[in-house]
């Protein structure tokens, strides 16, 4: 079973490559653009069980990150679009090594 994977689920979701193809389309990202989403356990008093994120980590640029605080399968196409084009709700992602 892959890492990460959870018993009973088929690995990786369809619904979580239809996000990611969703969200490629919406970014209008190239191939070389990197997007990963992942449900995780939410752990935070008064957070849903599970909050979906994505990430976008391009070769070249600043990567970028969005939590959306409910299960992948209860994402649409809008929550997308209102999450990703709403610059507010963008997280950066500082965790590359700095090159001097």
């Amino acid at each position: 079973m892959p890492l990460g994977a959870r018993p009973g689920r088929p690995w990786p979701s369809p619904r979580l490559r239809e996000l990611k193809e969703t969200v490629r389309t919406l970014l209008g990202l190239d191939e070389d653009t990197a997007v990963v989403i992942r449900e995780l356990a939410c752990t935070e008093p008064g957070c849903p069980p599970l909050e979906t994120v994505v990430a976008v980590l391009p070769m070249d640029g600043e990567a970028r990150r969005w939590t959306l605080h409910r299960p992948a399968e209860q994402i649409t196409e809008d929550d997308l679009r209102a999450a990703l084009l709403d610059t507010r709700t963008k997280e950066p992602v500082n965790d590359r090594p700095r090159t001097p």
